[in-house]
């Protein structure tokens, strides 16, 4: 698993920058310790491509734990291994944040002010989610890179008191550029360099923490949020302005989704969740057709042959994998760059009305590696993501902020995002008319629900809309408890507060190697700060 994954960053990080002058490229990680000054415009690509790349554990393993996928068996039953997360942690510390650390000493001496702010701002992100998925971790002597390879842990709220500032002083860092781009649209994969982008990105950014923290300092998250609204600063306010990152299309060398990849192949990595897909199904979400694609038009749950082709694997199932690679379904095209799933739906009723048949002339099919584009996408920080974020906040720290409102503009944003990205990979539009109208019958439910209701409704659809950023949805079920998740088969363990730390950290690090079992044994059961 390392080993591939490792392959897959180098591989990504060559072809994505391939039109930058790829020699340059290989120079810059021969030599990282002196870039000059040429190098900022290769060095900033690659902390972003790597800051992905390192994503594919993190975001495989707490996608399963929220039941979204399988991405083990182990970890479907809430057991931990000391390696499972390795690679992400490894990656970011060694790659991502040792590199973010070179543009902002080098930017800030030779005052290219638009990198340090990006650099910052990718700072800020990161380091946020990594407290999010451990708690304690290597802040102020992580700094020091390979100077210092025993970093202590910092606490996670002190972090994120600096990261609160760190994003200030990125957009005071912008606020030195004249100019309406950071740095040169090659340098940036995010948002091509784009000022105001970067700028809305920060501030969301703030308004996501804030919300985080809501729960041990509700007065300050109130004031903190209602003060960014009430301000007018930018916010990602479009699907066009999304914190996102788009995977390309190449096999050779491969840079599609990681998703794609692990399920557009023969041997299979991945177990669509069986609960994940009745949701969708239950609920008539025409979204399941975009999310999931089906291998076989009958096969069902326990490898059956007389369902509808939705066949899954219960959370906490520990038994072991039939011979079902050719009959399980696998992901679709949104977000991995697979398939749309155009295949009529054997058992759907007349009171389905947006999950249908309409139009479903396709046939199901085995999958292999030359089936969707694999121009997946990962979504960090989107419109739709920004306004549930609102929708939340308003319910539960009366911000002032329109509630049903943001929660309907969310929902619409997430639906529209969806459509457009499939109209341009292969698959099939929503109409004007289902988005309205699914829309519209959620407003009934939230109208007809009370503040506890709206709550469940709000977290429940931002559970769906987040599909792809499993650490997202990790965050605001440990935050929520919603939605309710299915009970396990057979649990191995109780739901996971944190992530184990990595085991290469754990043996090389003398911090952590004196106690390093109890560390892990804490992980499992300590909350993180804003998790009371």
């Amino acid at each position: 698993m390392k080993l591939r994954n490792k392959r897959y960053i180098l591989l990504l990080t060559g072809v994505l920058l391939a039109g930058s002058s790829c020699k340059k490229f290989v120079d810059i990680n021969a030599d990282p310790n002196n870039p000059t000054t040429a190098q900022l415009s290769l060095l900033l690509p690659s902390t972003e491509i790597s800051l992905v790349a390192n994503m594919y554990q993190l975001n495989s393993g707490t996608s399963t734990f929220v039941q979204q996928t399988v991405f083990s068996t182990g970890q479907s039953r809430f057991q931990q291994q000391g390696d499972d997360f390795s690679n992400s942690w490894d990656g970011f510390y060694s790659q991502t944040l040792n590199d973010l650390e070179l543009v902002i000493s080098n930017g800030t001496a030779q005052q290219q002010w638009g990198y340090v702010s990006v650099a910052k701002f990718e700072k800020a992100y990161l380091y946020s989610l990594m407290v999010d998925m451990w708690g304690d971790i290597p802040y102020a002597s992580a700094e020091q890179g390979r100077q210092n390879p025993n970093a202590a842990l910092d606490k996670g709220a002190d972090i994120y008191e600096k990261l609160l500032v760190l994003i200030d002083e990125g957009i005071a860092d912008a606020g030195k550029v004249t100019a309406t781009t950071l740095v040169p649209s090659s340098a940036d994969v995010f948002y091509g360099g784009t000022k105001s982008s970067w700028i809305s990105m920060a501030n969301s950014l703030k308004l996501k923490l804030y919300n985080q923290i809501r729960l041990v300092d509700p007065a300050r998250s109130a004031t903190a949020i209602k003060g960014i609204i009430s301000s007018g600063a930018p916010l990602i306010s479009s699907n066009t302005g999304d914190f996102t990152f788009k995977f390309g299309s190449n096999q050779n060398p491969n840079n599609r989704h990681p998703w794609h990849r692990a399920d557009y192949q023969a041997g299979k990595t991945f177990y669509a969740s069986q609960s994940w897909i009745d949701m969708l199904f239950n609920s008539d979400d025409p979204r399941l057709r975009y999310f999931i694609f089906r291998q076989n038009a009958t096969a069902g749950l326990n490898n059956s042959t007389n369902s509808n082709g939705y066949y899954g694997r219960n959370p906490g199932d520990g038994t072991a994998a039939p011979a079902d690679q050719s009959r399980r379904s696998v992901f679709g095209i949104y977000p991995a760059g697979g398939l749309y799933d155009n295949s009529p739906i054997n058992n759907l009723t007349d009171a389905n009305i947006y999950l249908d048949n309409t139009g479903a002339t396709g046939s199901a099919k085995v999958v292999a590696v030359t089936d969707g584009t694999g121009a997946g996408i990962m979504p960090l920080i989107t419109n739709a993501m920004v306004k549930f974020i609102r929708a939340e906040a308003a319910l539960t720290l009366a911000t002032g902020d329109d509630a049903r409102q943001n929660f309907s503009d969310a929902v619409t944003a997430n639906l529209n995002s969806i459509s457009t990205y499939a109209a341009a990979n292969g698959g099939t539009t929503l109409s004007v008319t289902a988005i309205t109208g699914f829309v519209n019958r959620l407003l009934e439910q939230y109208d007809a629900a009370d503040n506890s209701g709206k709550l469940n409704l709000v977290m429940t659809q931002k559970y769906i809309a987040d599909f792809g950023n499993g650490m997202e949805v990790y965050n605001d079920y440990r935050r929520t408890g919603l939605p309710v998740l299915r009970t396990l088969l057979s649990p191995l363990n109780v739901f996971p507060l944190r992530l184990y730390y990595s085991q290469t950290e754990l043996s090389a690090n003398t911090f952590f190697s004196a106690n390093g079992s109890q560390l892990q044994v804490a992980q499992q059961i300590t909350p993180v700060f804003w998790d009371k």
